[in-house]
């Protein structure tokens, strides 16, 4: 497939047609979509995706209004936006279905994503819990007293059963790591209490997603003979505008639910953009973005987040350039934006803003000044004159320079506007490149069953009459002999999982074998957990 730029905006002159396009070799130096409720930045960010997608770029984008499943059926003009296309005198496109995976945290509207609580990271599971300065520290103490003692953060009872097990025993690793207060400890754990209550103990645990399922694109064409389900609707990829081999595959994530939640969807996004900064090889400038990671909302990202967090995000947002992913952030006011970020993002499409507020008037005059001028336009006038569909565009040309700003039209999605009903969504689900994946949830020995059994084993040693402390060393023992011998095979919860506890252990935590020297954990810029040795 040819990877030419295609147009996703346009308007007639008396003189010419002006189109814009973003070039696909500048696709990943990243841009901005905002403009006021109402203006049109959902159709935009359709029309982007689709674009992408034909030129066999994937895309993550999150539904917010839960609207955008309908890229995944073909399109059709109805009168009104008939009626619409003839006074801007733009042609209709030709329908297309998109292939789409959903996904959903919840695992309701979409496939499950799930991420360890050792992965997340201390950094980002703070910015989760809301907590301070102080509190994050002792979070981090967690995350290393877990770490130097070879025991596994999966899910929501194990870091609920750390803090608890550290707590109880703050006197005994005061030395070792600093004071641990119970007032901290205490509010961390309602912090996952909270997290419990609004649904996102789901997203914890295993199968953890890889992310290199994001970055697929349909080996072949699919025929509704072949991907129809028994007694269903008709496959959404079926008919004559199915989709054709190469083309990338958009994912889109159920948010409608998790929006409730806005620190959890703010921290998960940055969780998947830090994944794909970590795991994914340099590659330098290509001739298209291995992925494009559409940010909305973007503005619950930056809000009240800490400056050493701030300065992370910038960090990942630079970078990641050079692994070929292209972020685009979707918001409604560019000042919520940080300009450290700001100043990454080359791609602008500007809709309507209204200048009602002080504030407002502001958000207009740093729009302006932020795109490039045009001696025939007034982008500060302009701005708070565009109509529903209307924007102010400046993109990166050929030499990666912005081109002059632009007032055009949004050109309609070829496929459809509007949500998809249940059955096609239970079609997608049934043949998406991933069904069955991630469906069941695992369960492996980890930090809650090794504290748990440390517990049961004390007891009776200690009815016994035998020391507890000398029974505590002989569960240490036991739980390390197990954990090795996960790594050969053996063991109890080699069979729950991909990988035995052995390996997970390699993986996620410091082991010490043969002898007591131990290899620390190492993580990434946001705390992660750096490497793929823990993808297997």
């Amino acid at each position: 497939m040819a990877v030419t730029a295609l147009p996703f905006a346009q308007r007639h002159t008396a003189h010419a047609t002006l189109s814009c396009a973003i070039e696909p070799d500048k696709a990943n130096r990243h841009g901005l979509v905002t403009g006021a409720t109402g203006t049109g930045k959902t159709i935009t960010l359709q029309k982007l995706a689709e674009n992408f997608s034909l030129q066999g770029v994937p895309v993550f984008m999150a539904d917010i209004k839960g609207d955008l499943t309908g890229i995944s059926q073909p399109g059709k003009v109805s009168d009104k936006l008939a009626k619409v296309l003839a006074e801007r005198g733009l042609s209709a496109p030709e329908p297309i279905a998109f292939p789409t995976t959903l996904w959903d945290v919840f695992g309701k509207l979409g496939h499950p994503v799930r991420a360890t609580v050792s992965d997340l990271g201390p950094l980002l599971l703070g910015r989760m819990l809301n907590l301070n300065d102080t509190q994050e520290g002792v979070l981090q103490l967690v995350f290393k007293i877990a770490d130097d003692s070879g025991l596994l953060l999966l899910d929501m009872k194990d870091l609920r059963a750390m803090c608890q097990h550290v707590g109880d025993h703050a006197k005994d690793y005061t030395t070792q790591y600093g004071n641990i207060s119970a007032a901290s400890i205490g509010a961390i754990q309602r912090g996952l209490m909270q997290i419990e209550q609004q649904g996102g103990d789901q997203f914890f645990g295993e199968p953890m997603l890889n992310v290199e399922d994001f970055m697929q694109t349909v080996m072949a064409p699919q025929t509704p003979a072949a991907s129809a389900p028994q007694g269903g609707a008709a496959p959404s990829w079926g008919g004559p505008a199915t989709p054709q081999a190469g083309m990338g595959v958009i994912n889109i994530l159920a948010a409608e639910q998790l929006m409730n939640s806005p620190r959890l969807y703010a921290t998960f996004l940055l969780w998947l953009l830090s994944e794909l900064f970590e795991h994914l090889p340099e590659v330098g400038d290509l001739d298209k973005p291995k992925l494009v990671f559409f940010f909305d909302e973007a503005h619950l990202l930056f809000n009240d987040a800490p400056k050493a967090l701030l300065e992370r995000i910038e960090l990942v947002v630079r970078l990641v350039r050079s692994k070929g992913v292209g972020v685009y952030f979707v918001t409604q006011n560019p000042l919520d934006i940080p300009d450290t970020v700001l100043g990454q993002l080359g791609n602008r499409v500007q809709h309507a803003l209204r200048a009602f507020t002080p504030r407002d008037q502001k958000a207009v005059k740093s729009a302006a000044e932020t795109m490039r001028p045009n001696p025939g336009l007034d982008i500060t006038a302009t701005i708070t004159e565009l109509g529903v569909g209307e924007a102010l565009v400046s993109c990166l040309d050929a030499k990666g320079t912005p081109h002059p700003t632009e007032r055009v039209f949004i050109l309609p999605p070829a496929s459809q506007i509007g949500p998809i009903t249940p059955e096609q969504r239970q079609a997608l689900l049934k043949n998406s490149l991933v069904a069955g994946v991630y469906e069941q949830a695992l369960d492996r020995e980890s930090a809650f069953e090794k504290l748990d059994g440390r517990t049961t084993q004390r007891q009776p040693a200690s009815q016994a009459g035998e020391p507890a402390a000398a029974s505590s060393e002989a569960a240490k023992s036991g739980g390390f002999l197990d954990a090795l011998g996960g790594l050969f095979g053996g063991g109890n919860s080699a069979g729950r999982g991909r990988a035995g506890a052995g390996e997970q252990l390699i993986k996620s935590a410091a082991s010490a074998i043969g002898r007591e020297v131990g290899r620390e954990i190492i993580r990434g810029v946001l705390g992660g957990i750096l490497g793929k040795s823990r993808r297997r």
